[in-house]
């Protein structure tokens, strides 16, 4: 296979530039060319799929923005023969999050003040969904919701207050809405995700207020034909809170969707990624060679991965087949994907994508790779201190009290070690903020609880008998350190 010169690499890495995690924020054409579709992820499309289930990175939030697309939803349909979709007029409609609502110390607000109210949360959500639907209701439900449709969104209580008052006359209003959805055959599917953001630093409140939420679409998933929610929800949070849910999270539980991935599904989308790019990323990556499948006027070019070694080619052509002289510092097809594992061996998306990101911005001001790679192993290792740092940052806007568990594990302490070690570091300054910049409690009651959770959420990694490690994936955005491995120069 031809080398490629120094101006063509520089090119190539030129188109390099994702914008890693950015699902959110990215325009619709941009990610129906990212967007992979992995069957049965496609699963949360179908109108009886209530509760979505992936950890942090899965593809939650890009899953959501690419059904909410009439023409990229369309696309994945078509390649899904077998999928239960709505047929007929469909529309996704965000409810969470938005503007018209209580902001997060609202909702922690409501929540503490009503914790002996087991219903009020549930009928709190029943309130803003009314308010969501407001526009579209009879004209007899704005008359009768009128009080509950004018008051200020942001002021949980007012709201709360109006629903209490307008009675069964809310039942009555959303009723009458789902038989004209059904009479049209028109189909709305009401969308919430970013939950663990309702509130940011009391994870009880936070643990009440969205078992509320799931609370309420049990006992309505069924009632309403065509008003149908979607709850996408983190994964250690639905374990935390699926018993103390009890029977309705059990109800919709039972059908739910899990959005995990495997070694060829992440390669796949990482390969569609990178060819989808530019013209000339796009050549490269035929010429690995990797087969795909006819082009998608939507979803552009789609890699056919039906293993992992399906994508040895281009991970080769890429990085080179080994991470050092040869195979003793591990395969790159390997080594890429276990780089960027987490404690519970599940890799995500962003993370493979940004590590192929930040290396290809080290080979841009520090060139090493030759022949036809674009990465050199060095600067693939590099990336993964990055890609850890970045990802425990992006962890801590959803884990306010990271940054004390960093603080309390100490800089440059060198992994791994026992529980009691770990224990005995944790319990420093229990009873203080775990947070620098506001009072963050620490997520469980005890060191011991604590070290378990760690290890539920992947940041530590149970190696057997009281030992535990810290994955690639934490290592440096925890300031610690470990022994071996490939070489960063």
């Amino acid at each position: 296979m031809a080398s490629i010169t120094a101006e063509q690499r520089a090119e190539l890495l030129a188109g390099l530039r994702f914008d890693a995690g950015q699902a959110e924020s990215a325009q619709t054409d941009r990610i129906a060319s990212d967007f992979y579709p992995v069957p049965e992820h496609l699963r949360a499309l179908e109108p009886d799929v209530v509760l979505v289930i992936g950890d942090r990175g899965a593809g939650k939030s890009m899953l959501v923005t690419a059904a909410a697309s009439p023409e990229l939803r369309s696309a994945v349909v078509a390649r899904s023969p077998g999928l239960r979709v709505p047929v007929g007029d469909t529309e996704w409609v965000k409810a969470f999050p938005a503007s018209d609502g209580p902001d997060a110390a609202g909702w922690e607000r409501f929540a503490i003040k009503h914790a002996d109210q087991p219903g009020a949360l549930q009928e709190l959500w029943f309130a803003y969904l009314a308010r969501l639907l407001g526009d579209r209701l009879d004209t007899k439900g704005q008359r009768d919701l009128n009080a509950l449709l004018s008051c200020q969104g942001g002021d949980a209580e007012s709201c709360f207050s109006a629903f209490k008052e307008a009675g069964v006359a809310v039942l009555l209003a959303l009723d009458r809405l789902d038989r004209e959805f059904e009479v049209s055959q028109k189909w709305l599917l009401i969308a919430y995700d970013e939950l663990d953001t309702v509130v940011l630093s009391n994870w009880h409140a936070m643990g009440s207020i969205v078992r509320g939420l799931v609370s309420f679409w049990a006992s309505y998933a069924r009632r309403w034909k065509r008003i149908r929610g979607k709850i996408f929800l983190r994964t250690d949070f639905y374990r935390r809170h699926a018993d103390v849910a009890g029977a309705d999270i059990a109800k919709l539980a039972a059908n739910r969707v899990e959005l995990t991935w495997s070694d060829k599904h992440l390669y796949a989308l990482l390969i569609k990624k990178i060819a989808n790019q530019t013209p000339t990323l796009h050549r490269y990556a035929r010429l690995a060679p990797v087969t795909f499948e006819p082009t998608d006027s939507v979803l552009k070019s789609i890699p056919h991965v039906t293993s992992k070694e399906d994508a040895r080619p281009f991970v080769e052509r890429l990085v080179g087949p080994y991470m050092g002289a040869n195979d003793k510092k591990g395969q790159s097809v390997n080594w890429m994907l276990d780089s960027v594992r987490d404690g519970n061996a599940k890799v995500s998306p962003r993370s493979l994508v940004q590590l192929v990101e930040i290396a290809a911005e080290r080979e841009r001001s520090s060139p090493r790779a030759t022949g036809t790679q674009l990465l050199h192993p060095v600067s693939l290792r590099n990336a993964l201190d990055g890609v850890s740092k970045r990802h425990v940052v992006q962890a801590g806007d959803e884990f306010r009290w990271l940054v004390g568990v960093k603080e309390r594990l100490q800089r440059d302490r060198e992994v791994p070690w026992d529980r009691k070690e770990i224990e005995k570091l944790l319990r420093a300054r229990w009873e203080d903020s775990w947070s620098r910049t506001e009072f963050v409690a620490a997520p469980a009651d005890s060191p011991r609880e604590l070290v378990d959770y760690l290890a539920e959420l992947g940041i530590l990694r149970d190696r057997g008998r009281n030992h535990f490690d810290v994955p690639d994936l934490f290592l440096a955005g925890l300031d610690l350190i470990r022994r071996g491995g490939v070489a960063r120069k």
